[in-house]
């Protein structure tokens, strides 16, 4: 490569990293704000006393125990759909790829419902349940899908039909069992609200796992995205490791559903929003979506709180508003292209 070549290529790895950085910053805005904010405003001096000042003062009270948890909480889920979101479409090969329009979110809940049902006194295996649910979903849908190479079409389709038949499961379980998921509300409406430490404590070990995960996969992802046979020719085994990325996201995914219940539209958004911003280089792909992914949780649940004079709006109510007509125009441009 001749030197302009190269300068060209070195300025836009400084642009795409500065930009990353950018993003991390107002994710941190987001924070101070989705903590100063609500019912009861805070100013910056107050909330960090309240953060990390121990006494008896309704700061510390409200920020403490209420607020820090409920947003690093929402920051993480938010991580975790994006990061899984962004895998699911490179190993379909899908933009519309998602956990939420490939039915994922449904396997995975359907089989946390189950483990509130069976196991209510142990809401810690909340997690391990809706893993298990996200990766054989994950692993049905692509199979179903599979036939000599993915078909774009088939997933969507597939993922239609399994969501739905979970869909109609997961009413049958709020039904008849009402009284033993009376204490998992936010699960069950895709909202942030009662979400307190021992949730984040809760998910925290299965999203770092999954995060640190991601910092392994760039490389090859970016050679699978050149195809199978030029993928294979390259060292990548390519099935078996779509069957560990399937096992990431779905790890990722699952994590996020046992806390913060079926929030949709966040995989699905944040990557194309993170492809229109750093380009489709996994090694930038990754870190942009996880910034925007905190970032989009954490404004969306904010809003939530302060629109309404009393009460809140679920953070999955205020993503809908948002993820339905960007999910339109996605289909729009697909059609017109």
């Amino acid at each position: 490569m001749n030197k302009n070549g190269m300068r060209c290529f070195n300025s836009s790895s400084t642009y795409k990293i500065t930009l990353i950085i950018v993003l991390f910053i107002l994710g941190f805005i987001a924070m101070i704000a989705s903590v100063c904010l609500g019912t009861m405003s805070f100013s910056v001096k107050e909330s960090l006393h309240g953060i990390f000042v121990n006494d008896d003062s309704a700061a510390r009270l409200i920020i403490w125990n209420v607020r820090l948890p409920r947003t690093l909480s929402g920051g993480l889920v938010g991580i975790c759909l994006a990061l899984s979101g962004c895998i699911l479409q490179g190993v379909m090969r899908n933009h519309l790829a998602s956990p939420s329009t490939i039915g994922v979110t449904s396997g995975a809940s359907f089989v946390g419902y189950l483990t509130l049902v069976a196991f209510p006194g142990y809401y810690h295996l909340l997690p391990i349940g809706s893993i298990t649910g996200g990766f054989f979903t994950t692993l049905g849908i692509y199979l179903l899908a599979y036939n000599k190479g993915v078909s774009p079409v088939k997933i969507i389709l597939s993922g239609m039909a399994v969501s739905t038949v979970f869909s109609a499961f997961n009413d049958m379980i709020r039904s008849f069992f009402p009284e033993k998921l009376a204490n998992a509300t936010g699960f069950l409406v895709g909202s942030l609200n009662g979400v307190a430490w021992k949730n984040l404590i809760m998910i925290l070990p299965y999203a770092l796992i999954g995060i640190l995960l991601c910092l392994f996969v760039p490389s090859k992802m970016n050679i699978l995205m050149l195809g199978d046979e030029m993928a294979n020719s390259l060292g990548v085994r390519t099935e078996s490791f779509r069957l560990f990325l399937i096992l990431v996201s779905s790890l990722l995914a699952g994590a996020a559903i046992s806390v913060a219940g079926l929030i949709n539209f966040v995989g699905l958004i944040v990557p194309h929003i993170a492809r229109l911003l750093v380009g489709s280089d996994y090694k930038y792909l990754l870190p942009a979506s996880i910034a925007l992914g905190y970032m989009l949780i954490i404004i969306c649940d904010l809003i939530g709180r302060i629109v309404l004079p009393v009460g809140e709006i679920s953070v999955s109510v205020v993503l809908s508003f948002v993820g339905a007509p960007f999910f339109l125009c996605l289909l729009r441009n697909k059609e017109a292209k």
